[in-house]
C-alpha cells in the first residue's frame, strides 16, 4: 500500500473517531473539530507545522485554512498556503488573511453538534410538539454554545409563515390604546408571533402594499370605522385580519369586542335610578361602533323609562379629551341645562370634568358625569370617574387567539364575534339629581 492510500485510510479511522469532539475557541465559542493532516502549514510568526492538527469547522462543507488550529506545539493563526487531505480528497486551500472571521454559524453546524438532522433543529428551535422535550433542550444547549441565532428569513421560506402580525392603530394619542396593545403583544408572543405596529391618520392612509407584501401573516384591526374599505381589501386578497375594539357591525366579521349596547343601558338605568330626568351624551362618532352601540343602548333604556334625549343634548366627535372639553359648554346653554352627562368614554368624561371645573360647575352635586372602559387613570385620585367597566387585557388577549386560529384556518368562515360583559362601577363623579 502506498504512502497515500495509508495517510488515507488512517485519516478516515481519525475522522471517524474525532467527529464529535468538541473544542473552545480564545473567544469562548466551542465547535465540532476534525483532526486533519495539514502540510506546510506556516504558523505564527513564520514557524512550519507539520502534523495532525484540530481544525474549526464552522458552516462549511470542507476543511478550512481560515481562523484557528490547534497542534503539538500550541495555538496558532493559518496564514499560508496548505494541502489538506480530507478522507482521500486532496483540496487546495487558498492563502486567506490573519483576522479573517469564521464563516456565520448555520442550523447545520447545531445539528452536528447536536447529533441530529437539521430539520429537527429547526423544529426544535421552534418549540415543535413533535419534537421531545429532551431532544429539544439538547439543540438549545448546542445552539446557544455555537451562539446561533435562527434566521427568520430562512424560517419563512421553508414555511411560507412570517410568524409577524401587523396592528393597525390610527389615534395613538387616544390613552385607552396603550392599554390595550401591551396586552395584544405579550399574548401574540407567547403565541409565537411578533407584533408590529403600523400608525397611519385613517385606515385609509394604510397603504395595501404593506399589508399585502408577504411580510406579515394577520392583520390587527383596532381603529376600524364602519366605512373603511381596508378590511374589503383584505379580504379580497385572502389576508387573515380580527377587529379590535370596533368592527364593521356586519355579518361574518371576527372581532373581539365589548357588550357597547349592554354598558350604555347600564348607564340610563342608573341615571333614571337617581332621578335624573334632563340628561344629555356626548358620544363618540357615527362612523364607529362603539359610538353608535353605546348611544343606541343609552337612548332605548332611557327611552323604557319615560325619558327623552333631544338632540340639542347630544355631541358627537373623536373619542379624545377635546370633544368632551368642547362639548360641556354647548350643553350647559342649551334650553335646559342637563343633570348628568354620559360620555362615549373615559377620556371624553375627563375633558368634561376638567370643562366643568373651568365653568364653575361642581361635579357631582351640580352635574353628574359618567365615563365608559375603566381606564387605569379613570381610578385616580385626580378624577375618581363613576365608569363602566370591561376587561381591557381579555380583550386583547381574546382577539390575538382568535387571529391565530384564522391564520390556522381553525375558524368558522361565517365568521366570530367575542363579546365581552360589562359592569357599572361607582367612583366620585355622580350623585342624586337635584
Amino acid at each position: 500500500m502506498n504512502a497515500w492510500s495509508q495517510e488515507t485510510k488512517s485519516l478516515r479511522r481519525t475522522v471517524r473517531r474525532s467527529s464529535s469532539w468538541v473544542v473552545t475557541t480564545a473567544s469562548g465559542m466551542t465547535a465540532p473539530c476534525l483532526c486533519i493532516r495539514m502540510h506546510s502549514m506556516t504558523g505564527a510568526g513564520g514557524r512550519d507545522v507539520k502534523g495532525w492538527v484540530k481544525v474549526f469547522v464552522f458552516g462549511c462543507r470542507g476543511p478550512t485554512a481560515a481562523g484557528v488550529a490547534e497542534c503539538a506545539q500550541g495555538r496558532l493563526v493559518v496564514t499560508g498556503l496548505t494541502y489538506v487531505y480530507w478522507v482521500g480528497v486532496r483540496h487546495r486551500v487558498a492563502p486567506v488573511a490573519t483576522r479573517r472571521e469564521p464563516m456565520g454559524i448555520t442550523s447545520h453546524d447545531v445539528a452536528r453538534l447536536a447529533g441530529v438532522s437539521q430539520p429537527t433543529v429547526s423544529r426544535a428551535l421552534r418549540d415543535d410538539p413533535r419534537v421531545s422535550e429532551a431532544t429539544r433542550e439538547k439543540v438549545r444547549r448546542a445552539a446557544q454554545a455555537l451562539n446561533y441565532v435562527p434566521s427568520e428569513a430562512g424560517r419563512t421560506l421553508s414555511t411560507r409563515a412570517t410568524r409577524r402580525v401587523g396592528v393597525i392603530v390610527t389615534d395613538l394619542t387616544n390613552p385607552f390604546y396603550p392599554h390595550v396593545i401591551a396586552p395584544l403583544h405579550d399574548e401574540l408572543s407567547s403565541l409565537g408571533y411578533r407584533m408590529m405596529l403600523i400608525t397611519e391618520r385613517s385606515d385609509e392612509a394604510v397603504a395595501e402594499e404593506k399589508l399585502l407584501d408577504q411580510s406579515m401573516d394577520g392583520v390587527v384591526l383596532a381603529t376600524a370605522t364602519t366605512d373603511s374599505r381596508l378590511p374589503a381589501q383584505l379580504d379580497r386578497r385572502g389576508m387573515p385580519y380580527v377587529f379590535l375594539n370596533r368592527d364593521t357591525g356586519r355579518t361574518g366579521d371576527f372581532a373581539s369586542v365589548v357588550d357597547n349596547e349592554g354598558g350604555g343601558r347600564l348607564v340610563a338605568r342608573e341615571l333614571v335610578a337617581l332621578g335624573h330626568r334632563h340628561v344629555a351624551g356626548v358620544f363618540g362618532a357615527a362612523n364607529t361602533t362603539t359610538g353608535r352601540e353605546r348611544e343606541l343602548g343609552f337612548r332605548l333604556a332611557l327611552a323604557e323609562a319615560g325619558v327623552g334625549l333631544p338632540e340639542d343634548r347630544v355631541v358627537r366627535g373623536a373619542f379624545e379629551y377635546d370633544t368632551g372639553y368642547r362639548a360641556l359648554p354647548a350643553l350647559l346653554d342649551a334650553d335646559r341645562t342637563p343633570t348628568a352627562v354620559f360620555c362615549g368614554n373615559d377620556v371624553v368624561a375627563i375633558g368634561v370634568l376638567n370643562a366643568a371645573l373651568a365653568a364653575g360647575v361642581r361635579v357631582p352635586d351640580d352635574l353628574t358625569v359618567i365615563g365608559f372602559d375603566d381606564l387605569p387613570m379613570a381610578a385616580w385620585e385626580a378624577f375618581r370617574l363613576t365608569t363602566v367597566r370591561h376587561d381591557l387585557r381579555e380583550l386583547s388577549r381574546q382577539a390575538a387567539r382568535l387571529l391565530v386560529r384564522r391564520i390556522a384556518k381553525e375558524v368558522d368562515p361565517a365568521g366570530e364575534r367575542l363579546v365581552l360583559p360589562t359592569e357599572f362601577v361607582p367612583r366620585a363623579t355622580h350623585a342624586r339629581a337635584r
